[in-house]
């Protein structure tokens, strides 16, 4: 990712948002984040959980390190490519991602 394609003050549309193309933008909306202002003040591990209990299959984590990238950009970060979250997600997920993803194996 280019930081300096992503630029703050013309971010209007889900796709202006870092690491966000047309499928993640669909995504998205399907969570009812229709605007990067939608982003304000959500959880992007809630956001991830909601996404795969509607597309009715776990998705893969690297999702949650994009939605982790936009939470954190709408908070007023700088733009980072989405695997620069996946240590993070490792750390303060990882256990309960193994754990939902053995739950599903056993149902």
């Amino acid at each position: 990712m280019n930081p300096t394609k992503v630029q703050r003050s013309t971010t209007r549309k889900l796709t202006d948002l870092p690491n966000v193309g047309p499928t993640v933008a669909r995504a998205l909306e399907t969570i009812g984040v229709n605007t990067p202002s939608d982003l304000e003040d959500r959880d992007p591990f809630e956001m991830y959980e909601l996404f795969c209990e509607r597309a009715n299959v776990r998705q893969d984590p690297c999702l949650l390190d994009t939605f982790m990238s936009i939470t954190d950009y709408m908070s007023g970060n700088d733009p980072r490519p989405w695997w620069a979250y996946t240590e993070e997600r490792k750390r303060r997920y990882g256990r309960v991602l193994a754990l939902g993803r053995k739950a599903r194996w056993r149902g």
